[in-house]
């Protein structure tokens, strides 16, 4: 019998949620197998086993917290003696026949599964079910359970409490008491859920940023129309070398070009409040509304990577982050951040910076919009609406100001970005 250990699976992270299990207890397991995912302060991750073998032991319950270099799970390697097994069952048999005669008049067992494996509640159940049956004053061996084993799920707790048969007026109207408190649960109660992983980072991030950063908000109008057609010239191209073209990788290039223009957007205050770090690379973060939370992975090097190298990484990040399977040093470096609320059919937002980065823009939906051009005459446009927020410690508004001017022009025209690609 060995003890599974959880390992360190990041930099400063000594706990973790268990999410889901993979496995359950007495069963067969392949080395490399999956076995459990958890949740950490930065994101998902996939536990596999170090060898083949059967588990004995969940010592960590799904939604509880797990300790770093604690035990997560007990297992049997293969090819171990099997006399500890046959001894145990051995004791169990020897328990069900010494069973008082008082304790033969339990209920009927509906679920199929041998009363051994009903003695001492050890009916297949999870916590939170095991409260509702709690709450209803039933017991779990009175539930026919449809899960894996006879697992007892909560759908068959409540259709025990629909389908059960009054058998006196007492029962009758506990039937009745019992229905309308889970009608009332449904319709006021709410649903409690404990704030972990990726949103519990968030929310105290989300909180330090607002309440530290004087926040400075600018917005502007971006005529995208050029860009979007350019766009659709290049898609064919990219697609052709596996890759999908969006606009982000556009975004991306223009903000790196127009950071050389204005470097100290892409600047860090230290905590002290006393020196400025100018970075010369442009790691440009976007945030991802992932299943686990808000996530912000960054784009390394913007300034020196072609558009389709911009958008092979834009794809990559977007698809481990909604997977919530980011590599930590893809969530590390940022310098300036991008929000594409757009994309979900925002118009306006006011963001919040992502510290310690000093800016970050929250791109609402393109919209096709009149517009007059130089000559009076009334044009179709595709007009994109932009919203800044900028640490006013040391961005003011000029400075904002300049950067999205210049950021706008090479997106508005978006052949100039060539002038000054390497």
């Amino acid at each position: 019998m060995s003890d599974f250990l959880l390992p360190d699976i990041g930099e400063g992270i000594v706990e973790c949620e268990v999410v889901e299990w993979r496995v359950a207890e007495g069963d067969q397991i392949e080395e490399d197998q999956p076995i459990v995912e958890v949740m950490t302060d930065k994101a998902l991750v996939e536990i596999t086993a170090p060898e083949a073998g059967v588990v004995t032991k969940l010592y960590v319950a799904q939604g509880q917290i797990a300790k770093v270099h604690a035990p997560l799970y007990a297992y049997q390697v293969d090819g171990a003696s099997n006399n500890n097994s046959e001894a145990e069952l051995d004791g169990a048999q020897s328990a069900a026949s010494e069973k008082p005669m008082a304790q033969t008049t339990e209920p009927s067992n509906p679920t199929g599964i041998p009363a051994a494996g009903r003695l001492y509640g050890k009916v297949p159940a999870s916590p939170a079910v095991r409260r509702l049956v709690r709450e209803h004053s039933l017991q779990l061996t009175e539930i026919a359970g449809s899960g894996k084993d006879g697992r007892v799920l909560k759908e068959d707790v409540l259709a025990h409490l629909d389908q059960a048969p009054p058998a006196s007026a007492s029962s009758s109207q506990t039937v009745v008491n019992n229905q309308t408190y889970k009608n009332q649960a449904e319709t006021q109660a709410p649903r409690v859920e404990p704030l972990r992983g990726v949103r519990a980072v968030m929310a105290k991030r989300m909180v330090e940023a607002a309440s530290t950063i004087p926040h400075f908000h600018y917005g502007e109008e971006i005529d995208v129309t050029a860009l979007l057609a350019l766009r659709e010239r290049l898609k064919p191209l990219a697609e052709a070398q596996g890759e999908r073209l969006t606009l982000m990788p556009f975004f991306m290039k223009a903000m790196a070009l127009a950071v050389a223009e204005e470097p100290i957007v892409n600047a860090q205050l230290n905590a002290a409040g006393d020196e400025l770090y100018y970075y010369p690379q442009c790691n440009i973060g976007m945030a991802v509304d992932s299943k686990t939370g808000l996530m912000v992975p960054n784009v390394k090097n913007v300034e020196r990577l072609t558009l389709l190298e911009v958008a092979r990484e834009v794809g990559r990040l977007t698809t481990s982050a909604r997977d919530g399977r980011v590599d930590q040093a893809d969530l590390k470096g940022g310098t300036i951040s991008i929000s594409n609320i757009g994309a979900l059919g925002g118009t306006y937002a006011a963001p919040i910076i992502n510290a310690p980065e000093a800016a970050i823009v929250a791109i609402g939906k393109t919209q096709w919009l009149p517009r007059f051009d130089e000559q009076g005459a009334v044009q179709r446009r595709a007009i994109m609406t932009i919203t800044w927020a900028g640490d006013h410690r040391f961005i003011d508004g000029g400075t904002i100001a300049r950067f999205c001017n210049a950021w706008k022009g090479f997106l508005e025209a978006p052949e100039t970005m060539l002038l000054h690609l390497g």
